[in-house]
């Protein structure tokens, strides 16, 4: 694992009443199309312009949660993506807007190995530490936000990875569970989704480790933190948050960890929270 040092904030103590807040996008700020309604675009702005530290920290890689920070106004600050693998620093004085300074990568070869022994059919894919996506069986999803380059299976595991996505069509969510749990992943971090989906990140790598150093640097108060989201992914940053709220359609095990639970992303939810804290 290789950590670049979070550059351009400085250590600070809070003297003031800014929360720092963090979104997830799926399920959370926008629906499983992909659509984010009126209701928590414009919560989500009032937010930002009132001068909270609002970021996004999502599974989502770069390319697929820019157009998110766009949405929302986010201009300067900071955004969390590969669940905790890559954070960004926003401004706009920047050439494209962001720059990276933070990337936790890993050698992917020992969990693919493992994987592809105990799912022998389902899709692999691997973001690489330049940002491009070598996947096998032509597999694309929207939360790369880039086109995936077909490779074979030597060729992903001689890659140095930040996110790695497996996916199989072919096996029920509990099979799938099952699977990854007699595998027994060792060397990095995962989390299961909604679906027969793995991601997968650097050891110790999650949503709430890069939100940690961030708060650190900010200069937060724990008291401080907001942070709302729906899935498995999600757990460790709704522990680590002062107010950690799980969407209503979140999983048991996601609103067991919770502080409190809001409405269901299909009735804006996330905007609920969002207006508690103008």
């Amino acid at each position: 694992m290789t950590d670049t040092p979070v550059a351009g904030i400085d250590d600070q103590p809070n003297n003031n009443n800014k929360y720092m807040v963090a979104l997830d996008v799926d399920g959370t700020l926008v629906d499983h199309d992909g659509h984010m309604t009126e209701a928590v675009r414009s919560a989500a702005q009032a937010v930002v312009a009132s001068g909270h530290d609002v970021m996004i920290a999502t599974g989502r890689s770069l390319n697929a949660t820019l157009p998110i920070i766009e949405k929302i106004g986010l201009e300067q600050g900071y955004a969390v993506c590969c669940n905790g693998g890559v954070t960004l620093r926003l401004d706009p004085s920047l050439d494209k807007g962001y720059e990276i300074i933070h990337k936790a990568t890993f050698d992917p070869a020992p969990a693919l190995k493992a994987l592809r022994e105990r799912l022998p059919n389902a899709k692999y894919a691997l973001e690489d530490e330049d940002g491009n996506f070598l996947s096998t069986e032509r597999f694309q999803d929207a939360s790369f936000g880039v086109e995936s380059i077909g490779v074979d299976f030597q060729t992903m595991l001689d890659a140095t990875a930040v996110r790695v996505v497996v996916f199989s069509s072919e096996n029920t969510s509990e099979e799938f569970n099952e699977a990854i749990r007699h595998i027994g992943l060792s060397g990095v971090t995962y989390s299961v989704g909604w679906t027969a989906w793995l991601d997968i990140a650097a050891e110790g790598v999650t949503k709430a480790s890069a939100l940690e150093v961030l708060r650190h640097k900010l200069g937060t108060d724990l008291a401080n933190t907001v942070a709302v989201g729906d899935g498995r992914n999600d757990i460790e940053m709704l522990t680590w948050a002062g107010r950690g709220v799980a969407m209503g359609q979140a999983p048991d095990e996601v609103i067991a960890v919770a502080d409190e639970v809001t409405a269901s992303v299909l009735d804006d939810g996330a905007a609920q929270v969002l207006r508690s804290l103008l």
